[in-house]
């Protein structure tokens, strides 16, 4: 059948997630407040099974990567440093006729609130120039409302890594290579969320901060900076790696992570910031885009952040963000006279670069940065870091979207019937199994198959399900993307002496059933859901 249009899947696929349980717009009794999303039981189980996939691989299968949960409300100081206060904001206009606020680089793709036909590019209201408008939620700490006690939900993650990296570094007992992961909650003002729920006002995402040596430094230990050769994944980490080969390493790393959940790379592009495109104090930045339905779009950004992140925080707080490398030490000592200064010269310029930028007076700059040139020689420099970021709430709808089929079949009658599968891996899929007895009215069926359910849900997550006939039953776990149905039917009971104590396994997408025994059951399933 022909592949419907981008508006139309979209649709279908919202109204499918409220319809099943995936996702709810949040207080709709109340009509609904813009940005906000609710996961319903099938898009909470989906959600956990991406973080913890996530955690898995990122924290439990490495040694060099520790855990942390911070707190979504934060010094306000952090915000400042991080340049949040100063600069995260959107330019917005007003339209004085419809009283609308807009961002002005979108008022060609933003429907006018009055004709909702016409973009608001196209309205000939009178439009304000173009203004700062700040992303972040303010709230305020304590009993009194003042300017003492302002404080804001976070925007992002990825600074609560920041302020505390020397404890997790001391308390974890890790050396630089090393990263610091966190899953959770950041909030952004946008105004105007839109594409469900790609672009949300509450949102989760799943991060991690890895800190590698400067180049300075790795060039002093191993007397060469390793990178990359070309394209493609450059194997397991080595000892000279500079920023460039760690960077082409987290890349792959993160595109073989979507590649297990199910996305395969012809849905994936890689997007190479141009360098008028980059952050002030980005080196480099690749955004994994996902094909969705609306257009490619953003998934994830892995960015060379040099740095710029401790470096600020040590300004602010006072607190030093260094650490002491005494492999470092050892083999500064026995450098050339030539290559220390070399070195020491590359540090230097480049801490001064970064302080000056940071509005430093050129003398205080540079005596900064002569210090820490100096320190360097003796061991001491700030991490640099590479942060893949990626979005939980985005992710999911790249999984939802990517699963979304539809199925012509024709009924007892000859009339055709146009069903909905989700076709999600099985680490991902929130139900692994579906546990249906052949029929509710016979008790020693509905008995055999709740053992069966028990049994089975010591493992997975299991749905039991013996309303309506077995095809619906079959469609419906379909519909909810479960990769397996096991029916407990009178062969079950011995009606076929040699099929006793065994039940029919159905597997979602081809429909192809197996008898399998209870005994081995769970040992099955178990090799068939990887």
């Amino acid at each position: 059948m022909a592949e419907p249009k981008a508006n139309e899947l979209m649709e279908k696929i919202v109204s499918l997630c409220k319809r099943r349980g995936f996702i709810y717009p949040s207080s709709e009794i109340y009509g609904g407040i813009a940005g906000f999303w609710d996961y319903g039981p099938l898009g909470a189980e989906l959600k956990r099974n991406v973080k913890d996939l996530w955690w898995r691989r990122l924290v439990h299968q490495r040694d060099d990567v520790a855990g942390l949960e911070a707190t979504i409300i934060m010094a306000p100081q952090v915000w400042k440093a991080s340049g949040h206060v100063d600069t995260f904001s959107d330019p917005m206009v007003d339209c004085k006729t419809c009283k609308g606020r807009f961002r002005a680089d979108q008022l060609a793709e933003t429907p006018c609130p009055q004709r909702p036909s016409k973009m608001v590019s196209e309205c000939h209201g009178e439009k304000t120039p173009p203004r700062a408008f700040n992303l972040m939620f303010t709230t305020h700490v304590g009993p009194v409302q003042d300017d003492s006690s302002l404080a804001y939900l976070r925007p992002e993650t990825a600074q609560a890594i920041f302020v505390q990296f020397k404890n997790v570094l001391e308390t974890s007992r890790q050396r630089v290579p090393f990263g610091i992961a966190q899953i959770g909650k950041a909030f952004r003002n946008e105004v105007t969320p839109r594409n469900f729920t790609f672009r949300s006002r509450e949102f989760e995402q799943m991060e991690l901060e890895y800190f590698i040596k400067p180049d300075e430094a790795v060039e002093a230990i191993c007397g060469r900076v390793a990178t990359p050769a070309g394209p493609g994944h450059p194997g397991e980490p080595q000892p000279d790696w500079g920023w460039q080969m760690w960077h082409q390493y987290w890349v792959e790393e993160r595109l073989r992570f979507y590649e297990s959940l199910g996305l395969s790379r012809d849905t994936l592009e890689e997007y190479w910031q141009k360098p008028e495109e980059l952050a002030h104090y980005a080196r480099a930045c690749v955004d994994i885009l996902f094909k969705f339905p609306f257009g490619t779009q953003e998934l994830e950004g892995i960015a060379a952040r040099s740095d710029f992140d401790l470096s600020q925080h040590q300004r602010f707080s006072g607190k030093p963000m260094t650490v002491f490398d005494e492999e470092l030490k050892n083999a500064w000592a026995k450098l050339p006279k030539e290559k220390q200064d070399a070195l020491w010269r590359r540090y230097f310029e480049a801490r001064r670069a970064y302080l000056t930028r940071m509005g430093e007076t050129a003398e205080q700059a540079e005596a900064l940065a002569r210090a820490d040139a100096d320190g360097l020689a003796k061991g001491w420099y700030v991490p640099h870091v590479i942060e893949p970021s990626a979005g939980v709430d985005r992710l999911i709808l790249a999984l939802i979207c990517h699963a979304y089929s539809e199925v012509t079949d024709t009924d007892t009658k000859g009339k055709p019937e146009t069903r909905v599968i989700l076709r999600f891996h099985p680490s991902v899929a929130p139900i692994k199994v579906g546990v249906f007895p052949l029929l509710k009215n016979r008790p020693e069926l509905v008995a055999k198959a709740r053992e069966v359910r028990d049994l089975v849900r010591t493992r997975f997550t299991v749905f039991y399900d013996e309303s309506g006939s077995i095809g619906r039953r079959y469609a419906r776990q379909d519909e909810a993307g479960t990769p397996f149905g096991v029916t407990i039917d009178f062969d079950t009971l011995g009606e076929t002496p040699a099929l006793k104590d065994t039940v029919t396994v159905r597997e979602r997408d081809t429909g192809r059933q197996e008898r399998v025994a209870i005994a081995e059951l769970t040992a099955w399933l178990e090799a068939h859901l990887r």
